[in-house]
């Protein structure tokens, strides 16, 4: 994933806007030292090549590294580099940060991931874009490292047609009057609608509709409505989205939707990843 310099500049000066006081004041820059990386539990590493470009932006020497996606085992060390000590110390937290919310998203995506796949490997996790803002890069890169797949990158990438866009159209009603105008404007995209129930599924789906998306249905519900909608067009695409998380995922993956849409990975918790600075 294309990481630019600018964003790299900017997790930098977040933290160090000026200069790191404190390495400044106890007179020990200059002297040379080496950072390590490990973790406190096994984890999917992840943001290792950004960091990678904090350490080189600030004169590291990386010795040692994996890559995102790679398994780190339980007081492993990872990643390693050498410089002067006030480079290392600029460069620590901000590292730790990125390594720590990073591998969490992917080792949570994994978990889902594995979860899905024991049941129906052909059914697709995918993550929505309800990332903290001014995190995207970092998250989409988190989940794909974790097996996961972005559902909606943004706005521009493709058509889903919410109820918002409905209240404007005269409903469902109003849709199916342009669908097929809609797919001439955008013939090299599909046309996705979320609905709220069976009914409104059906319509779209006998009148062309390329995929649909149901919201907060439950999952007992859901296997039957699959069935309904393969009936009538066994080439649409159903995703399942609303309310998807670990706890229910497995029987969501075994209703035969396509892929299954969920923000639960962007909650998940920090890994414990340690770091030590020390003389050499």
């Amino acid at each position: 994933m294309y990481i630019s310099e600018e964003l790299i500049d900017r997790f930098i000066k977040e933290d160090v806007p000026y200069i790191d006081l404190t390495t400044l004041a106890l007179g020990i820059n200059g002297q040379r030292g080496r950072i390590q990386f490990f973790s406190r539990e096994s984890a999917v590493a992840c943001g290792m090549e950004e960091v990678i470009k904090i350490l080189n932006r600030l004169n590291i020497d990386v010795t040692k590294t994996c890559s995102s996606g790679s398994i780190i085992e339980k007081d492993q060390i990872f990643l390693e580099g050498e410089g002067n000590s006030e480079d290392l110390h600029m460069a620590w937290k901000v590292s730790q940060n990125i390594l720590e919310y990073s591998s969490g998203i992917a080792t949570k995506t994994k978990k889902l991931v594995e979860k899905v796949s024991r049941v129906n490997p052909n059914v697709q996790v995918t993550a929505t874009r309800k990332v903290i803002p001014g995190t995207k890069e970092l998250s989409v890169k988190a989940v794909i490292a974790g097996g996961g797949f972005p559902h909606r990158l943004g706005l521009s990438e493709t058509i889903l047609i919410f109820k918002q866009h409905l209240n404007f159209l005269g409903g469902v009603e109003g849709l199916i009057k342009i669908l097929k105008n809609v797919k001439t404007r955008a013939c090299e995209k599909k046309i996705i609608a979320e609905v709220e129930n069976l009914n409104q599924a059906v319509q779209l789906c006998k009148n062309g509709i390329d995929g649909i998306q149901f919201d907060k249905i439950s999952w007992n519900e859901l296997k039957s409505h699959v069935h309904i909608l393969r009936d009538i067009d066994p080439s649409i695409t159903i995703l399942a989205a609303g309310g998807i998380n670990e706890s229910n995922i497995v029987e969501y993956a075994k209703t035969g939707v396509d892929a299954i849409v969920t923000s639960s990975m962007y909650y998940a918790g920090p890994i414990d990843i340690g770091c030590r600075i020390v003389p050499i």
